[in-house]
C-alpha cells in the first residue's frame, strides 16, 4: 500500500479522552485491559478523505484497526460497477479476512473523510490473537457478526419492493453508525444515492424515487454529506411492517 499519510507511535492513538467507541465493535466491546493491547500493535497512521488503503486483489496482509472516521468497502461487479458492500468506522477492524488466510484482498476500503487508525502487520497481528484469547474471541465474534449480517441482508431483501430495502438499509446503519438526536438520529457521512442503490439492490432512478418518498413521510431529511433519521420507530414500521 502507498502511504497516504503521517505515521507516529503514539500510544494508542488516544487524544486526551477516551474515544465513544459503539459498543457493537470491536474497540467498543474490548476490557479496557485488551484494548489497550490492541493498540500498542502497529503505528499509527492518519488518511485524508478519498484515500484507497486496500485495493481489492492486491497481495497485501495487513489490518487496519480504525480509531476514528468513516470507511467504505466495495467490490467490483462483473459489468464494471463498484458495488458497497458495508461502511466500517472508528472501533471497527478491516483487513483480517487477509491477514487471517494469506489471500489476495476481497475488497477495496477507501476514506469517506479523514481516517486515524493503528497499522498492524500481519505477524503482530497474528501473534497478538495467539497470545491473547480474549482479543481472538473478539476478532472472531466480529468476523462472524459481518458474515451473519451478509446472510442477513440476502435474506431481508427476497421479495421486498425497493423503498422497504433502502429503509431497511437506513435503519440498519442509522442504528449501528448514527448519532442519537431526539427520537431519530444523523448519519454523518457522505453516502451517495449509487452507493444507497448498490446496497439496496435497486436501479439508482428506483433509489432516488423511494428516497423522495421517505422523505415526503417525514421519515428521513437529506442534508450536505448527512442523512437525518427523524424518527427511528417510523422508520423501523416503513422497514419491517410493509406497506
Amino acid at each position: 500500500m502507498r502511504e497516504t499519510g503521517r505515521r507516529g507511535n503514539g500510544g494508542a492513538g488516544r487524544t486526551g479522552h477516551e474515544p465513544n467507541w459503539p459498543t457493537p465493535s470491536l474497540l467498543g466491546g474490548l476490557a479496557r485491559p485488551a484494548r489497550d493491547q490492541l493498540l500498542a500493535l502497529g503505528s499509527r497512521v492518519r488518511y485524508a478523505a478519498g484515500r484507497v488503503l486496500i485495493r481489492e486483489a492486491e497481495d497485501t496482509d495487513f489490518v487496519l484497526v480504525l480509531l476514528g472516521g468513516v470507511v467504505k468497502v466495495t467490490a467490483r461487479t462483473d459489468d464494471g460497477r463498484d458495488a458497497l458492500l458495508a461502511v466500517r468506522m472508528g472501533g471497527d477492524l478491516v483487513g483480517e479476512f487477509a491477514a487471517v488466510d494469506g489471500r489476495p484482498r476481497s475488497a477495496t476500503v477507501t476514506t469517506c473523510g479523514p481516517v486515524a487508525a493503528r497499522l498492524v502487520p500481519r505477524g503482530d497481528f497474528l501473534g497478538c490473537l495467539r497470545r491473547e484469547p480474549e482479543i481472538a474471541h473478539a476478532v472472531n465474534t466480529a468476523v462472524v457478526t459481518k458474515l451473519r449480517a451478509a446472510t442477513r441482508y440476502r435474506v431481508d431483501f427476497t421479495g421486498c419492493d425497493a423503498r422497504t430495502r433502502l429503509a431497511r438499509v437506513l435503519h440498519q446503519i442509522a442504528m449501528t453508525y448514527g448519532e442519537p438526536l431526539g427520537a431519530g438520529a444523523v448519519i454523518r457521512w457522505p453516502i451517495t444515492q449509487p452507493e444507497l442503490a448498490t446496497l439496496s439492490g435497486a436501479a439508482e432512478p428506483t433509489v432516488h424515487k423511494a428516497l423522495r418518498g421517505l422523505r415526503e413521510s417525514g421519515v428521513v431529511s437529506t442534508g450536505y454529506r448527512s442523512i437525518t433519521v427523524e424518527d427511528l420507530s417510523l422508520l423501523r414500521r416503513t422497514a419491517f411492517a410493509g406497506p
